[in-house]
């Protein structure tokens, strides 16, 4: 089994933020990484700040919402990023779910079936553009100057041309995607209500979660046991009395599921810190998770879980 790897989201800059991510590396998390949402920090900068304020925090996105970027434009801040971060970047991908954003920005909001052929035509197209020595137009400058070619640092996704692929989501569509192209599979964990408006979410159950690593499993075939099982958990309770907290938290996120369902989903982490460093073992075993993201409010919180579970695995 692969070792466990933690990180947490970005939330907000301001000037504690690099305070913020040396606490967390000294907490033991790995990662730090970026959401693409309109009223939270732009991705790359943010990235490339975390990774300049610490000695070995890797830096990605979770997820960019494919449909704002031009693959030729998201190739050179990929790029750069990698090379400015010293080859730490890890890139997610995702089709976008939140219509506001599309209306607020004023790009087209297109079928999902759309923004799922977007998310594919857009990472086979990074694909060729990292495969490639540049852009012939710049040759005699390059030449001329010395100036190295854009190109990412690390050779390890995107047809080993770049920086890892992480793709996530819930859907067949985009998971076998996932399946098909990424060397980090994302299992979200937040499911669109059906009926009500685009971005409208529910926490997904664990036979949910089940059906979703097996769905992926069978389309990536002999690539499966390569792949790394990333989850994003949508809450962190440290708490004596796990059961209370479930109830609580059923009551005041409204009843899209039962307090039994919150307390086995993996993707909700409820319980003493014992507990919760169990439930992480657990669910390795169960789903193959080796790859948790905690919300950056989390951060702190979470911290002694990661502790007892490399006390427990080392």
């Amino acid at each position: 089994m692969r070792d466990f790897r933690f990180s947490y989201t970005i939330v907000g800059v301001d000037s504690s933020f690099a305070e913020t991510c040396r606490r967390a590396e000294q907490h033991g998390y790995d990662a730090v990484l970026a959401a693409d949402h309109l009223g939270l920090p732009a991705p790359f900068p943010a990235l490339v700040a975390a990774a300049n304020a610490t000695e070995r925090l890797r830096v990605g996105t979770l997820v960019l919402n494919t449909p704002f970027w031009n693959p030729a434009l998201l190739a050179r801040e990929i790029a750069t990023a990698d090379v400015l971060t010293g080859g730490r970047l890890e890139v997610g991908l995702g089709a976008g779910h939140m219509k506001w954003e599309y209306d607020e920005a004023r790009i087209p909001w297109k079928p999902f079936g759309a923004r799922a052929q977007r998310l594919r035509d857009t990472i086979d197209e990074l694909t060729r553009l990292f495969a490639t020595d540049g852009y012939e137009q710049q040759a005699a400058l390059r030449d001329a100057f010395g100036i190295p070619v854009l190109r990412p640092v690390q050779r390890r996704g995107f047809g080993g041309y770049g920086p890892p692929l992480l793709v996530g989501g819930t859907g067949d569509r985009i998971l076998r995607i996932a399946a098909e192209t990424a060397d980090i599979v994302g299992i979200a964990g937040a499911y669109q209500i059906k009926g009500a408006p685009p971005g409208t979410m529910r926490i997904g159950t664990a036979e949910e979660a089940d059906d979703r690593i097996r769905y992926v499993r069978d389309q990536a075939g002999d690539r499966a046991d390569q792949l790394e099982w990333h989850v994003l958990t949508q809450l962190v309770v440290v708490t004596d009395d796990r059961r209370a907290a479930a109830e609580q938290a059923v009551a005041r996120f409204g009843s899209a599921m039962s307090v039994d369902e919150l307390l086995d989903t993996p993707f909700a982490l409820i319980g003493s810190v014992d507990e919760l460093a169990d439930q992480v073992l657990r669910n390795r075993e169960r789903y193959g998770f080796t790859h948790y993201t905690v919300h950056g409010p989390y951060m702190d919180t979470f911290a002694p879980v990661i502790r007892r579970v490399r006390e427990l695995t080392t």
